[in-house]
């Protein structure tokens, strides 16, 4: 007969179980892949705030949805790297800062639908304290109570219908609209960037749906529970990774001021470097490096509002000439 411990605030996670050879390759795994993430996502918010020549509708989205991937993997990623470290009865975790944690992964979704569901689950009384999940979310929380939760279920599943046609819906509408303008158009440049942009999307769009509704399909089949570990995490791990390159580095205008925040560092450096040399030694490099940067910053077109005050190599000046009458 199962133990039970009624409305306990202290919870236990299972985390993600892996075996003593694989656990620190899998921690590398997901700690690099956390940094990355963070870099990669915190770099294209600042770019697009600094920049006011990238003040537009579609790069402040492209910062709302790296915005989106930092929460939604710090929410989830060092919690779980934390849990690897320790044996499985220390992962411990208290009731209140497991519904914070299940409402800010619900954000994915809606807020009023968060609300809503969170506020079904927190009204069940519990007599489990263990975590079938690498991270509290809301199916989790709510098969901690003995009770029937067939209105979460129900509302569960039917918000996640209603969700998953309304995104297929705008997805396929949009797609059509992009291919009507592709068979219009005669423009071969055009074409080919709209199907690059729309290739990489669509393969990220199908990851990102196959994991989110494995994670939810698994949580009905317990004997499934590894497989839907893998999924809920893929399931962030992946958009956040893949975003910045495929929103971030494809985009014309963001590629070149990355490009021109780098080689001004790159000149700075070199500027830096020549200053600290003795005259004899910083010879050579004096006529190589920052002929190198200089080129480079030169045969890169600068943005429209030419942010940064770039230490450019000067010309050679004009001579002024004066009449002698």
């Amino acid at each position: 007969m199962e133990n039970y411990t009624y409305n306990s605030f202290t919870l236990q996670l299972e985390g993600l179980k892996v075996t003593e050879d694989s656990m620190y390759p899998v921690f590398l795994f997901f700690l690099f892949s956390y940094l990355f993430i963070i870099f990669a996502n915190v770099g294209i918010v600042v770019l697009v705030c600094i920049e006011k020549s990238l003040h537009q509708p579609m790069y402040l989205l492209f910062c709302n949805l790296s915005i989106n991937d930092i929460l939604g993997n710090s929410n989830m990623l060092p919690r779980l790297l934390t849990d690897m470290l320790v044996p499985p009865s220390e992962r411990l975790i208290s009731y209140y800062e497991c519904v914070v944690q299940a409402f800010t992964t619900q954000l994915f979704a809606t807020a009023c639908h968060t609300i809503l569901m969170i506020g079904l689950t927190i009204r069940l009384s519990r007599c489990r304290t263990v975590i079938a999940n690498p991270y509290c979310d809301n199916a989790s929380l709510f098969k901690l109570s003995c009770e029937s939760v067939f209105i979460n279920n129900v509302y569960g599943l039917t918000f996640s219908v209603v969700l998953l046609t309304a995104s297929i819906g705008s997805m396929v509408l949009t797609y059509i609209k992009i291919t009507a303008v592709c068979l219009t158009s005669k423009n071969k440049s055009l074409n080919s960037k709209a199907l690059k942009t729309c290739s990489t999307h669509l393969c990220l769009y199908l990851i990102m749906f196959c994991s989110g509704m494995i994670s939810i399909a698994l949580h009905r089949f317990p004997e499934y529970t590894y497989q839907r570990k893998v999924s809920s995490i893929l399931f962030h791990v992946i958009p956040g990774g893949l975003n910045p390159m495929i929103y971030g580095v494809q985009s014309k205008e963001i590629l070149i001021q990355i490009k021109w925040v780098f080689l001004s560092f790159c000149g700075g450096y070199v500027s830096w470097y020549l200053a600290t040399q003795p005259r004899g030694r910083g010879e050579r490099a004096r006529t190589t490096l920052p002929d190198v940067c200089h080129s480079s910053l030169r045969s890169l077109k600068p943005p429209r509002s030419a942010p940064l005050s770039l230490p450019l190599k000067p010309g050679p000046k004009k001579k002024k000439y004066t009449s002698t009458r």
